[in-house]
């Protein structure tokens, strides 16, 4: 590497790192903000685990015989459960004491459900909800007075087959459904349900890493170029015996490497709030994606790894063009709003659908954006299709040189100092 070309990366990085915008905003706040979000959840989370341990109910007894108070010893029992009983029946009064309470739900046993038992007819339950207004908390709890009813249902249903039937499970559920999957044309024993889960999290997870490291480079490279036009010391160094297009590429190169450290920084930042929203989901089985066909070999990384390397050039390429018709860092930024749009597209498109499913026209306009093709590329890894990756970093590449040529042919000339574009004007100034 030229030594003049070393020289404008060292001065790029180091430039970036002293700017305390850049460190906080890209660096030291997604560090701090997302682990404090996440520690946030994970306490209030934490909290209405500790309120689902002990649920308080009121059950209400309007029939007083064999069934009803089954049910009510059988409510007792639950050690999630934590049951007064009461005897007045008026439901209002006892609405009016539960809502000045602690209590979550009222079940009211009303009178003949023992009668209708017994009888084989469908017995009637009353459970009423007490609503305060704290949404998930008061969710969470119902949903535990539920599934124990729910529970306390099927039980019944199982003693009552059992009386006429010897296997009471063939009755009530006479197929036993085995559910497996293809992947690539060959059977396998895994259960759909987890391949969608897997699916789902690569289909998310890249696109928002994706996002972000495109994000950050372009800010970085049109802040670079934006910060010396403000300061006027791009006149003095493009005054300098150095070849533009070596002082480009070093732009490029030290935006690149300052985005990778602030992409770091996000993603480990966003990996621990995620794991702070599923820290309480129960495991998932795990897959031997090996075993079916869907470990990522060397080629699939490789095919990925240039794919985003020739969308990030591209970003970056396109940020310093976008940051020479600018004045100032603040004009750059909001010059540079206007390209998140399309960024956002087919991350939103790619993450909900297949890109197979979209309408014709739409589709046509996601493959024309180059941040699109990652995210194909990504799905290559997983369906062994490189043939549309490797197409997708054709056109990106050709979409990339594009823009470095007129990077480039800005650069040569006095233009990058005098050309202007200004919000809410229509053309192009130069002083």
């Amino acid at each position: 590497m030229p030594k003049a070309l070393v020289n404008i990366v060292t001065k790029e990085v180091k430039e970036m790192i002293r700017d305390p915008r850049i460190l906080l905003s890209m660096v030291v706040a997604p560090l701090l903000i997302f682990p404090l979000m996440g520690f946030m959840l994970r306490t209030s989370t934490e909290a209405v685990q500790q309120s689902l341990r002990t649920v308080p109910i009121v059950v209400a007894d309007f029939d007083r015989e064999a069934a009803a108070q089954n049910l009510t010893n059988f409510l007792k029992s639950a050690p999630t459960l934590r049951v007064q009983t009461v005897e007045t029946q008026n439901i209002g009064e006892i609405a009016a004491s539960a809502q000045a309470s602690n209590i979550t739900a009222v079940v009211i046993i009303p009178e003949g459900f023992s009668k209708n038992i017994s009888e084989g007819k469908q017995a009637h339950l009353l459970i009423y909800a007490v609503f305060r207004g704290s949404g998930v908390t008061e969710s969470a709890t119902y949903a535990v007075t539920q599934g124990v009813i729910e529970f306390y249902k099927q039980k019944l249903t199982n003693e009552t087959v059992q009386t006429e039937f010897s296997d009471p499970e063939a009755v009530l559920n006479p197929i036993n459904l085995s559910q497996n999957s293809i992947v690539k044309g060959k059977p396998a024993d895994v259960s759909p349900s987890a391949l969608f889960l897997f699916s789902q999290a690569q289909s998310i997870g890249l696109p928002i890493a994706l996002f972000m490291l495109i994000i950050l480079a372009m800010q970085l490279a049109s802040t670079s170029v934006a910060t010396e036009k403000e300061e006027k010391t791009l006149e003095t160094l493009m005054s300098l015996p150095l070849n533009r297009f070596t002082l480009l590429v070093g732009k490029l190169a030290g935006s690149t490497i300052v985005a990778a450290i602030g992409a770091v920084a996000t993603i480990l930042g966003v990996i621990y709030y995620m794991g702070s929203i599923t820290f309480a989901a129960p495991a998932q089985p795990s897959i031997d994606l090996a075993a079916i066909g869907l470990a990522p070999s060397f080629l699939s990384y490789a095919v990925l790894g240039t794919s985003v390397f020739v969308a990030l050039l591209s970003a970056l390429a396109l940020a310093v063009v976008i940051s020479v018709f600018s004045e100032d860092v603040r004009g750059a930024q909001s010059l540079l709003g206007f390209v998140y749009t399309p960024l956002l597209m087919p991350m939103f498109a790619l993450m909900f659908a297949d890109i197979n499913t979209l309408p014709f026209g739409i589709r046509i306009l996601v493959l024309a954006l180059p941040f699109t093709h990652p995210i194909l590329a990504a799905q290559a890894t997983i369906t062994g299709d490189y043939s549309t990756a490797i197409l997708g970093i054709g056109y990106v590449a050709i979409f990339t040189v594009v823009i470095l040529y007129i990077a480039a042919k800005l650069f040569a000339t006095e233009k990058i100092l005098t050309a202007k574009i200004r919000l809410g004007r229509k053309k192009i100034r130069e002083d």
